[in-house]
């Protein structure tokens, strides 16, 4: 037990010892509180909590068994933890690729967003064309499955499809997804208020918790919006549900009017749209 004190004097001692009048003392405290508090918000729906959870109570385990001095147990633990380093970087793989993948999608680009963008009634009248073919497919249960391209460029996506960058038009979601069409099977890219590319394909997403009912194209639809910001829109063929997939969940039973709200306050923001007008040029470098 006098171990166990001593770490606790070490602790207090630490904690007594900070300064809170230097302002970099006090910057340093809210950076940290907000690092573990984001942290812990990102893992906590995820797959990933469950491991966290594991590794936490392993240090848990490491600590008592250095204070009880149970040799062997520590020496074994200790050799662990020397490639432990490795070993949480190939387990937490998906969730770090998540986070990165979305590094660089904040305000900066939101403040691009006011001086240049899609018009927000192009906008309303695309997400009203969108609503009825989804309306029609979900009518004659016609599997579809379309993704709204937002600040994450989707180019690896596009490059796997077909390019048609076309005016959205009900009509023509209702022919690219007809079923004895050629690129029905794959995802809808919609990119800058058009539909850009078709017969695209979409990483699945590697969740166990979803339920088994969900088929490929559900689980395609949570696995985009896992690892970006995109607005995912399926169509089940088996029940003509609609649901909409975002920040890697589903929410699912969704009806045309609900659906047409939902995509008018996902897209629109403050200072405009979440799409931005760019030039061919610039999409070409994107799909490199």
């Amino acid at each position: 037990m006098s171990k166990l004190k001593m770490i606790w004097n070490e602790i207090v001692d630490m904690i007594t010892s900070v300064e809170f009048s230097p302002f970099n003392d006090i910057i340093d405290i809210l950076l940290v509180t907000a690092i573990i508090y984001l942290t812990f918000k990102f893992l906590r729906d995820r797959r990933a909590g469950k491991l966290a959870a594991g590794v936490i109570l392993f240090f848990v385990v490491f600590v008592i068994s250095d204070v009880l001095e149970l040799r062997a147990l520590n020496f074994l633990l200790k050799s662990i933890t020397q490639a432990g380093l490795v070993a949480l970087v190939i387990v937490f793989q998906p969730e770090l690729r998540s986070v990165l993948e979305k590094v660089g999608t904040g305000s900066i680009k939101k403040i691009k967003g006011m001086f240049s963008g899609v018009a927000m009634k192009e906008v309303v009248e695309g997400v009203q064309e969108i609503r009825k073919a989804t309306e029609n497919l979900a009518a004659t249960k016609t599997g579809a499955l379309m993704v709204f391209e937002c600040e994450t460029k989707l180019g690896d996506v596009i490059k796997s499809g077909t390019v048609i960058d076309s005016e959205i038009s009900s009509m023509l979601i209702g022919n690219i997804f007809y079923n004895k069409a050629p690129l029905h099977d794959g995802a809808l890219l919609i990119r800058n208020n058009r539909l850009y590319a078709a017969g695209c394909f979409l990483p699945l997403s590697q969740n166990q918790n979803i339920v088994k009912e969900l088929g490929t194209r559900h689980r395609a639809a949570i696995g985009i919006s896992e690892v970006s910001d995109a607005v995912v829109i399926v169509v089940s063929e088996e029940t003509g549900i609609i649901s909409v997939a975002r920040d890697g969940k589903l929410e699912r039973g969704l009806s045309g009017a609900t659906l047409e709200r939902l995509l008018l306050d996902l897209l629109l923001t403050e200072n405009g749209t979440r799409f931005g007008r760019r030039n061919k040029e610039n999409d070409n470098e994107d799909e490199k």
